[in-house]
């Protein structure tokens, strides 16, 4: 009966290895999860990820609501607090998260701070600010910026209201500053002069650098890490926002869009790894780099055929894998859903452990199912049998 079914299950396999034989390695490499609460929600965008969480926002009723997941869709929680029109989480460390509220009643956004919950809320809104935001949050730094005296300053803060600190430069000519991200002790964001400026900070405000390229007329740094930071930058020589990479100076600067991307962004970086989008055919692409513009990888393709475009936000590795969270427009309920892509530094259908899926792994299965070894036991229940091996081919056939 075992062989019977082995022949039969064998076949199967056999017409599907002489298939998918090269596409099973190309495409064997990231799964996505849809984040979106079902049932709860009516659109969601997921913009931080670490260690095992991803938060963002969701909306049950048209409003956006802070929001945090640790890895499925089932798992959301709603951080909205109580009595605010909306609120929003836009960077977030595995203990804290950062963001915005709109309390009721209030004239403007408040910058925010939880740690997992609706009632851990904090608001750090500076004192005599019209409006704040917080952006990215990490070892206890959030930063953003904050409308005060006519003049936005990007700002620091480090756990209270009272812990703001201005670091919009003194800088001739700076008339506005914003900073979007925070990671190893720098900040990262923009200076505006006649037009936005990338700039890093180290804590303070007269750390500032100018990170704007030699001639672009445009830069603006997202996010910040392991000593490098990401963001874009604008040339009057074909005026195309292109992804870059900065390494603390503005000589520094490397162009990370793709051959045929009309626009590229970088929003995060972590290990080495950046995330953001690039517009290539039309269409906007969750997208991957490693440091350089041949490195990109399409995040896109591996999303589900109802996303007609998506956007990666941020990134974060460790042991176990890489997690990417962004989010992508639906055309079946043409709304935005919140996405987090997985790639496992390990993956059962590489059943030969050398780095890629093909008929090699088939093989090898096969040889050890036939020998009746317990190293067929593909579904782990103790048994080897024609389960494991139907497990095993619907495992490579779905990649990883």
């Amino acid at each position: 009966m075992l062989q019977k079914h082995f022949r039969s299950a064998r076949i199967t396999g056999l017409s599907v290895v002489s298939s998918l034989l090269l596409s099973a390695t190309a495409l064997a490499q990231w799964s996505v999860v849809v984040l979106n609460p079902p049932g709860a929600a009516t659109a969601s965008k997921a913009f931080a990820v670490t260690g095992g969480q991803q938060a963002g926002w969701a909306s049950p009723s048209g409003i956006p609501n802070a929001a945090l997941w640790n890895g499925t869709a089932g798992s959301w929680v709603n951080l909205h607090p109580t009595g605010a029109i909306n609120s929003v989480v836009e960077g977030a460390d595995g203990v804290q998260q950062a963001g915005w509220a709109f309390p009721n009643g209030a004239s403007g956004s408040h910058a925010s701070l939880w740690s997992g919950s609706a009632g851990s809320w904090v608001d750090l809104h500076p004192l005599d600010a019209n409006d704040s935001m917080a952006h990215d949050v990490q070892g206890g730094q959030q930063v953003g910026e904050a409308f005060v005296a006519g003049t936005r300053h990007a700002s620091l803060w480090t756990g209270t209201a009272g812990s703001w600190i201005s670091l919009h430069p003194s800088a001739p000519g700076a008339v506005f500053s914003i900073c979007n991200g925070v990671g190893d002790g720098q900040q990262v964001g923009f200076v505006y002069f006649s037009d936005e400026a990338a700039a890093l900070w180290t804590g303070t405000r007269a750390s500032y650098v100018n990170l704007n390229p030699a001639g672009a007329n445009f830069s603006e740094a997202r996010g910040a890490g392991g000593g490098q930071q990401v963001g874009y930058a604008r040339f009057s020589t074909d005026n195309i926002y292109r992804a870059g990479l900065w390494t603390g100076t503005a000589a520094s600067w490397v162009d990370l869009s793709p051959p045929g991307a009309t626009s590229s962004i970088a929003f995060r970086v972590h290990n080495g790894q950046q995330v953001g989008r690039a517009v290539v055919g039309g269409t906007s692409r969750a997208s991957l780099w490693s440091g350089t513009k041949a490195s990109w990888v399409d995040l896109h393709a591996f999303l589900p055929a109802e996303f007609s475009s998506s956007f990666a936000q941020d990134i974060w590795s460790d042991a176990s894998g890489t997690y990417v969270v962004g989010y992508g427009l639906s055309t079946v309920t043409t709304n935005n859903k919140s996405l987090l892509w997985i790639k496992a530094n390990h993956c059962p259908s590489d059943f030969n452990n050398d780095g890629f899926v093909n008929g090699d792994d088939y093989d090898a299965y096969s040889m050890v199912f036939i020998n009746g070894d317990i190293a067929a036991d593909f579904d782990g229940n103790g048994f080897v049998n024609g389960d494991d091996f139907d497990a095993f081919v619907d495992a490579f056939v779905a990649g990883c």
